[in-house]
This record gives structure tokens, sequence and C-alpha cells, in this order.
């Protein structure tokens, strides 16, 4: 593997079939919290994210919205640009299907198969989810009594009845390849419990697939075949190759990708369909696929026709977007499903982020102004010190390891611990005696070591007032995790500024 080679990380393409939401958010706040963590260790990292603009559920929204495919996905997707960019989403592209550069990429990666032997051509009978833009099995639908078959994934959706000549792909020749895969690999599937519902599927037998459309207007034509188009997730997938440059050359420096985020709610497409795809067209495949869980509001699904709502905006406004970041990957687990309300975002940021940090920050810098003129003082290290390197440790291994939430945990313990300290030490009584001038330097200087450490484990999470309480300690740009414990902060001078996290006037939300 090339040493040089950067951290790759992609999200899901968002559908351009409705405007962003939480389940969303979720995904790409995570997302960056990776991608800024490896940033952090020094890592050159590639950040993807961008639109699924093809299919027919999109096909349907710009009818039913009386404007034209792309003008509706060109509109769609600057609502999902500016979403990211006030959620402060660290992407270096944000790529679209509807781009040159991805059909180009797209008909190649046919070109390949084909020359493997895996495409033909046959008629598809059977069921098609159009909010889940996939063919489903029978068995894989429910039926309320009285009722239609329907997606559970899409119950307000009637599932449609197909029989059209398509372009098939041979899955099934990949059952054992991909099981010999999960043996030899068992990282391509994270966390455990996703990578155990795929065996379950392999083990049951893989069917080939149709690969294509016919008389669907809307989508990349399949090649040497104008009366077909490429079915949209073969499409949707290969973006994670045309976002980095292929066909060209030049995609071999970042790829293979080292992970991809995706919702547990398409681990086939990308943990059965996609890796197939790559092994029949001479591709090496990703090193993991991380499927995160779902985020409900009150144990129950968010939705609008149900009226359990939380929408992106309202959220964001609520107590600005660091605090939203900060709560969805406290509440959430990166490894599993998770459930918010407004009250627990109300509790989290009043108790954890407005009094413990917050006012650690405002007590620590307030006392290195009154008792230091505002200058970090010089001081061998205390007991703060060595809880600081033990949560440096502990915060990489569970970020290795992709479990974000408790990766915040590590961070807001060594805060409670610096709150702690505070008051062990009480440095208001050590001001008041000469003697005691030494013992509050050490104080203060390991106070200023903590701040700026939990500011280093908490900026993949809270950008902007992590990177605030940096500079009020005299620190403009963040240490790497490598660097931030020996950082020298003695000589720096201090702002206490306003409170990083103002208590809100929750009678007004």
């Amino acid at each position: 593997m090339d040493p040089n080679k950067r951290f790759y990380i992609t999200t899901a393409i968002d559908y351009a079939n409705g405007s962003p939401h939480l389940g969303h958010a979720v995904e790409k706040i995570g997302a960056d919290v990776v991608a800024r963590y490896h940033r952090r260790k020094g890592e050159d990292v590639h950040f993807v994210i961008g639109m699924d603009e093809h299919g027919q559920k999109v096909l349907q929204s710009a009818d039913a919205a009386g404007v034209s495919p792309a003008e509706w996905v060109d509109a769609i997707a600057e609502e999902f640009t500016e979403a990211w960019k006030v959620l402060n989403i660290s992407h270096d592209d944000f790529i679209r299907t509807t781009e040159d550069r991805h059909h180009r990429g797209v008909q190649e990666i046919i070109r390949l198969i084909e020359a493997n032997g895996d495409f033909y051509q046959g008629t598809y009978s059977g069921y098609y989810c159009v909010g889940c833009e996939g063919y489903k099995t029978e068995d894989e639908l429910v039926q309320e009594e009285g009722e239609e078959l329907r997606c559970p994934t899409h119950p307000s959706l009637e599932v449609q009845w197909m029989e059209e000549e398509n372009w098939f792909f041979r899955l099934s020749a990949y059952t054992e390849p991909l099981l010999k895969l999960l043996d030899e690999r068992p990282e391509l599937v994270q966390p455990e419990i996703r990578r155990n519902e795929i065996r379950k599927v392999l083990e049951g037998g893989l069917e080939d697939i149709s690969v294509s459309r016919s008389r669907l207007p809307w989508g990349v034509p399949w090649p040497e075949d104008p009366d077909h188009i490429v079915y949209v997730w073969l499409d949707a997938l290969t973006n994670y190759l045309t976002a980095i440059g292929f066909p060209g050359e030049e995609y071999q420096a970042t790829w293979p990708a080292d992970v991809h985020v995706i919702g547990k709610d398409i681990t086939r497409f990308h943990c059965i369909y996609w890796p197939a795809f790559l092994l029949s067209a001479g591709i090496e495949l990703p090193k993991t696929v991380w499927a995160h869980g779902f985020v409900t509001y009150g144990g129950r699904k968010l939705s609008k026709s149900a009226g359990v709502t939380f929408e992106l905006p309202e959220a964001i406004d609520r107590h600005g977007p660091d605090a939203l970041r900060y709560y969805l990957l406290r509440e959430v687990p990166w490894n599993g499903d998770g459930d918010i309300t407004r009250e627990r975002f109300d509790e989290r940021y009043t108790t954890e982020l407005a009094n413990d940090l917050g006012n650690l920050a405002n007590r620590s810098l307030s006392m290195i102004e009154k008792y230091r003129g505002g200058v970090v003082p010089s001081a061998p290290p205390r007991s703060l010190d060595e809880s600081c390197e033990k949560a440096v440790e502990r915060y990489e291994h569970v970020m290795d390891d992709g479990l974000l939430h408790q990766g915040i945990h590590t961070a807001m313990d060594l805060v409670s611990e610096a709150n702690g300290f505070i008051e062990r030490q009480a440095p208001w009584s050590l001001a008041k005696d000469p003697a005691g001038a030494p013992e509050l330097d050490a104080t203060l200087a390991s106070l200023a070591r903590a701040l700026l450490v939990a500011a280093t484990l908490l900026h993949p999470f809270m950008p902007e007032r992590m990177g605030e309480l940096s500079r009020r300690l005299g620190t403009p740009e963040l240490p790497t995790l490598g660097l931030v414990l020996s950082l020298d902060l003695s000589g720096n001078s201090v702002i206490r500024g306003e409170p990083l996290f103002p208590r809100p006037d929750l009678q007004t939300k």
C-alpha cells in the first residue's frame, strides 16, 4: 500500500427527491467527524459527499412540482449544499450524478464488467419500490390484511409490478467470493451486527439482478444501447470512483476508499452489489463499509405524515450548528440507533456545554486573567496533566474503532476532571498567600493545557466553538493529536471573551 495515499472517506450520496433532514445530517456530521479526526492525526484526507440525481422517483418529484428533472435536481442540490455549509461539513468534493465526469465513469465500469462477461439481456418480472429505487422479492415485502404489498422502508408507497426487457448482472456468481471475503476481511462490513446480516443474505444465495431500465428518460445511457438507461444503483455507487477521477489513472492515488459511510438500510447495495461490481470490473474493493443506525424522535420514526417532526432548520436554530453536531453524535451511537427529543437537546446543551465545558473555560481563563495578567504561567505538570495523557490515549483508541460517541464521552470526562481539579486546588485560596504562588502557577498552567486538550478532542465534533476556544488560549491553530500534549502554552496571552455556550432562553424555543 502506498504510504502517501490519502485517507479517503465518502458518505452515501443523497437522493434528490426532497429536502435535507436530520437523518441526512447524522450521516454527514458523523462522517465529517471521522474526516476531521484523521486530519487531527496529521493525515491527508479526501472527503466526498454528493447527490444521487437520477431515477424514477426524481422524475415523479419533478413532475409533481411542474418543473423539468434538471431544474428540480439543481434546486434540491442547492438546498443540500446550503445545509452542509451551515453545519460546517468539511467535504472536499460534492459530486452530482448528472455531471459529465460521472457519466463517463459509469459507462466505463459497465464496459469493464461487460468485458468480464457478467452482463446479459433478459426479461425482468417482479416488484419495484420507487422509494428504494430497488427490486424486491415477495418475502422482502409486507402486507396488512386487505392491503396491497408494501415495502417496509417506504410503507406509504405502493410497490410496482414491472415486466420489461433489461440488462442483467450475474450477481449469483459472486455468492461464494463474497462469503470468502467476509471471512478473510471482516473489517469490510462494520459494525459486526451489519456484517452478520450480510452474511445471512449471502448464505441464502444470490440471484442475478436487473441493472438497466427501459423507456425511462432520465439517467445515464447504457453504452451501445440507447434504449436503456443504467439502473440507478449501479449509476449511484460508481460515484465513489468518478469523484476521484475514474476512469483516468489519477483515481488510483486515492482509491481504495478507506471507509464508505452509509445508513443501515442500504447495506445490501453497498456490501453485496458494489463489491460484486468491483470484483467483476477488476477494481480493488473499499477497505470498510460502515453502516450507521437510525435516529428516532421520542421513540418514534421521524415522519411528517405521522406528525413526528423535528425539521433540520429548527434543530440547527435551537442552539446553533455546533451544539446540534455535538448532541446528535452524543445521543446517537455511531454503531447503532439513537433517540432524540427537543427536551434532551436542551438538557444536554445546558448541562454539558453551557455548564460543564463553558463554565470550565470561563473560570480557567478568568483566573489566568485575574491572577496572572492574562498570561499562561510556566510550571511543571500536575495530576490533571496525567489525566490529559490518558484521555488522548483513550480517545484515539475509541475513535479508531469508529465509536464516535465514546470519543465525546472521553473528552467530557476530562472536562469533568478539570472542574473537579479546580475545586480541589482552590486557586482563589492559593492567590491569597504569596507562598502559594508556585502551586497557583502549576494549577493555572495545567488548566490551560487541559482546556487545549479538550478543545482538540472535541474539535471534530464542534469545529467552530473549539477553534474559538483554542484562539482564546493564544493558539490560533489547533495542534495535531501527536503534538497537543507537548505544546508549550506558557507565555500565551489568553482572552476570556463572551460565554462559549450562552445559556438559552428556552421559553422562546
